[in-house]
């Protein structure tokens, strides 16, 4: 096996540490932000680019592949990696997100407002189901076209196999935090159930793949906001083998109240091997990491600093600002005094305001490196600062300035 992860530093008080995942296509010196390429671009960005900004590595989401080239013709082209000619590491989601996101009608999963309120047949404003789950796996209904698609533990891990990334995770239904108690305990259950069907068939896909580079499958712990069951899905699958094969890794998923990020991912870590890699999915805001690193989160994704980047808000370490305001039309200074980005070194932002207004798709480019730049530049430096032994320091100073400060 070519998968492999080792700790080289710890937090003296905390789960925290630093450390090196090593993959087929690289290591990933961790913590690390992977930057989010849905369907194998990173949006308006070329990949060299994102090698450029410090991307380690990128991760793109088997849903949509499958639907649109299709995960068999990826496997033709190479891999994901080699279609999108992307050298580094790669990761690929299992399609659990959108049965959600399809299902429910919800984009976001961190600190959803749930007014108080609790309803298993809860549905976005605006929205129809075009996900439903039942024992077996989830039926989707395309986004694209209406057609109806089957997606099962097994499917999810033949569609992953072909798109080749070196790390993968099994497939889990994630919740929304409306669901009730006793949904959320069936489901934790159902998501074990499938966990043992991931094994099961990726530990058969890697023997028929023989000639394949070895991919890392990582079971992913629901629970919603309870403990015991946080807990104890993370037990379980950290206990589970399956025809010889167990989980290189964790994701620690599911809709998580942003006010307890931190205090929810130290109940899994608690009950989950210290020499796997741990990857949460789907945060990026600066107070988010930092809860979540303390408490021993390794790697991250989420498609936010690309997103909020296409409708012109601009991350700094003052905070975040939109340039497409009329206060940006004749400032010729860069986006952010002394960021390194090739937008910030190459541009103003009087001239990101004009493309913004202009609507012309460079400011979508220009925005979205000077963001990845930024979120990959700051878990880079929390990296440095647990190193060094000043993290508690960082923290606090660079969230102070964040928080509390107005961007000129």
């Amino acid at each position: 096996m070519s998968f492999s992860f080792d700790v080289t530093h710890r937090l003296d008080d905390a789960p925290g540490r630093v450390g090196v995942i090593h993959t087929p296509h690289g290591d990933i010196e961790t913590p690390a932000f992977v930057v989010v390429g849905t369907k194998a671009t990173v949006k308006a960005v070329l990949p060299e680019t994102v090698a450029d900004l410090g991307a380690q590595a990128v991760l793109a989401n088997a849903y949509h592949l499958y639907l649109q080239p299709g995960s068999d013709l990826i496997d033709e082209a190479g891999g994901l990696g080699a279609f999108m000619n992307w050298p580094g590491p790669t990761f690929t989601d299992s399609g659990g997100f959108q049965v959600m996101s399809l299902g429910a009608g919800f984009k976001k999963v961190l600190a959803m407002d749930t007014a108080g309120l609790q309803n298993d047949d809860v549905i976005a404003e605006g929205k129809t189901r075009m996900a439903h789950v039942d024992e077996d796996g989830v039926t989707f209904k395309s986004h694209l076209d209406g057609t109806r698609h089957r997606f099962t533990p097994e499917i999810s891990m033949r569609i992953q196999h072909e798109l080749g990334a070196d790390i993968m995770f099994a497939f889990d239904e994630l919740t929304t935090l409306m669901n009730t108690r006793g949904y959320q305990e069936a489901s934790v259950e159902r998501t074990h159930r499938w966990a043992e069907r991931c094994l099961a068939a990726h530990a058969q896909l890697t023997r028929e793949r023989a000639d394949k580079p070895y991919q890392a499958l990582f079971g992913v712990i629901q629970g919603a906001q309870y403990e015991d069951l946080r807990r104890s899905a993370a037990r379980g699958l950290a206990e589970l083998e399956v025809d010889g094969q167990s989980f290189d890794g964790f994701g620690l998923g599911g809709a998580l109240e942003k006010e307890n990020l931190g205090t929810i991912i130290g109940w899994m870590v608690d009950e989950l091997p210290d020499d796997k890699p741990r990857h949460l999915l789907g945060i990026s805001e600066p107070d988010d990491f930092f809860a979540a690193i303390e408490m021993g989160a390794d790697t991250f994704d989420c498609v936010n600093p690309s997103r909020v980047a296409r409708n012109a808000a601009i991350y700094t370490a003052d905070g975040r600002y939109n340039v497409n305001t009329a206060r940006h039309r004749r400032s010729f200074v860069p986006l952010e005094e002394g960021c390194d980005c090739y937008t910030c070194q190459h541009y103003t932002r009087a001239y990101l305001h004009h493309l913004f207004k202009a609507k012309e798709m460079l400011a979508s480019t220009l925005a979205t490196i000077h963001n990845e730049r930024f979120t990959v530049r700051l878990v880079d430096a929390i990296r440095a600062a647990m190193r060094a032994g000043d993290f508690y320091a960082y923290r606090d100073e660079f969230l102070g300035r964040f928080y509390s400060t107005e961007p000129a």
